[in-house]
């Protein structure tokens, strides 16, 4: 067997004192140092907003603006009893598709998108029961409302990009509950006046968010016994305005009301209801469009994958970028006192219209975003543009 000889260590002995030197301290090292601000902007402005959630910066929202960048978000807020001092408010992550179970080799995966509703903080002071809202870009208004069982005419601004509230100057009158109609930037704000006897109780305001102006709008002449205002909308240039179970239109271009019908109003009054591209929408046991030409309200086709919804389940539509963004829950009348939670659903359909005569609804996606108290309800659902 070869056996190596182990070599000895070779000593080396010196008289000279060793010599320490002090290592000079290295410069700090930033992520990015060679980037100006202004492209770290840019680059911050192209991520998802799920990322973006982690900052908050008015020049980041500008600077996406600039790129054409924004995109529509939601918004959905529960309350509690009447009013609710305490109201629970979400908007809707959008993530990429993820596991919920591993499995085995044999089953396959079952996948979710993984989109959920997420908490905001609750801004000071608190929003008012009942009160109409409106979105315009980015910011969310709030109008009257009951505030300790007394209807207000405070009007109120929730800046979606950094979740804080700032108030406008006040309506003329108080409403509870009143419509509100976006029309060429402007808002419209109906109803809500609980004194029938009373001259202005169909006055109509008109609110201009750049220049923070309060106007009147024309009002038709009707009889007081119809009822007080309770929907507006306004599709393809007319102001349709619903007066209990009637609807009147204002013609903008003529300057004229005329009395539409009482169709439109029968489904429009007990359900939700959204305008979408100039067409409005509403649930009441099935998905339906209302024909302007016709006067007729229609099913909406198609809707493949989208599951059956029980009879005592409330629905909020919303248009979504022209989609339509659906929220409810499966709860029924519990049987039972153990019934303590209810889940939220969230579906969103995007719309065909290949003709005149029919809409189709194309289902991209619906699952389960959020677990809550049976006792929550929802209080409105919108969109926003950020």
């Amino acid at each position: 067997m070869y056996s190596p000889k182990k070599r000895k260590r070779k000593t080396v002995t010196t008289t000279k004192k060793p010599s320490f030197k002090k290592k000079k301290p290295s410069p700090p090292t930033a992520p990015i140092p060679s980037l100006p601000d202004d492209l770290l902007l840019s680059i911050f402005a192209r991520l998802s907003r799920f990322f973006r959630s982690l900052l908050a910066s008015p020049q980041l929202y500008d600077t996406r603006s600039l790129l054409g960048r924004t995109e529509s978000c939601l918004y959905l807020c529960l309350q509690e009893g009447n009013p609710d001092p305490n109201p629970l408010r979400f908007t809707l992550c959008l993530k990429p598709d993820r596991a919920l179970s591993k499995g085995t080799r044999k089953k396959k995966k079952k996948k979710s998108r993984g989109n959920i509703l997420i908490p905001i903080p609750v801004p000071n002071p608190p929003l008012a029961h009942w009160s109409g809202h409106a979105s315009v870009g980015s910011n969310i208004y709030f109008f009257g409302g009951d505030i300790e069982n007394v209807p207000s005419s405070r009007v109120l601004i929730l800046d979606c990009r950094s979740h804080t509230l700032r108030e406008a100057p006040s309506m003329q009158m108080e409403r509870l509950d009143p419509s509100a109609s976006v029309i060429d930037g402007k808002i419209y704000v109906a109803g809500g006046n609980q004194d029938e006897d009373s001259e202005s109780s169909y006055s109509i305001e008109m609110f201009d968010p750049k220049t923070q102006i309060w106007d009147h709008m024309p009002i038709p002449c009707w009889e007081k016994r119809w009822g007080v205002l309770s929907r507006s909308a306004y599709i393809e240039g007319k102001f349709y305005l619903m007066i209990g179970s009637k609807v009147m239109a204002y013609d903008r271009e003529e300057g004229r009301w005329d009395f539409v019908g009482y169709q439109m109003g029968r489904s429009w009054f007990w359900s939700c209801n959204c305008i979408i591209e100039n067409v409005l929408y509403c649930y009441g046991g099935a998905f339906r469009w209302y024909d302007t030409k016709l006067s007729l309200w229609k099913i909406m086709k198609g809707l493949k994958g989208l599951p059956k919804f029980g009879k005592n389940v409330y629905v909020k539509l919303v248009d979504y970028g022209g989609k339509m963004a659906a929220f409810w829950d499966n709860r029924v009348p519990p049987t039972c006192s153990e019934d303590k939670y209810k889940t939220i659903w969230c579906a969103v359909i995007a719309l065909e219209r290949p003709n005149s005569e029919e809409i189709w609804g194309k289902v991209e996606w619906h699952e389960a975003v959020l677990t809550v108290p049976v006792s929550y309800e929802f209080e409105h659902a919108l969109a926003v543009t950020v």
